[in-house]
């Protein structure tokens, strides 16, 4: 003959009651966790970047960058990607048959 355990239901209430605690105390300790590593990875990345950004403010200011050779100037991008202005470039230059470094873009806008 086998005998069952018949659980009150105060029996039951704490068991449920300890079950979701040592959940939540699980979760809250996996949190602290990876709050602390991303801390620790972004003050590390932080520290080298402060210290790049320290060394050009301290220098005179730099003389005006020189163009590639060929190049005509710079371009004024308006709501576009620098990627998809490249690709912009190489169709126009594509397109008239001629090299990239012999046209000239001022601004390139993306029309919505």
């Amino acid at each position: 003959m086998t005998s069952r355990l018949i659980l009150g239901i105060g029996d039951n209430l704490l068991d449920a009651i300890l079950g979701y605690a040592v959940v939540f105390i699980g979760l809250t300790l996996l949190m602290t966790v990876i709050v602390l590593v991303g801390k620790a990875f972004t003050t590390k990345k932080a520290a080298p970047a402060a210290e790049q950004a320290a060394a050009p403010a301290a220098a005179a200011p730099a003389a005006p960058k020189k163009l590639a050779p060929g190049s005509a100037g710079d371009v004024k991008l308006y709501d576009t990607d620098p990627r998809d202005a490249a690709m912009i470039m190489a169709i126009v230059a594509n397109k008239l048959d001629k090299p990239l470094n012999e046209l000239r873009f001022r601004s390139i806008k993306e029309v919505k």
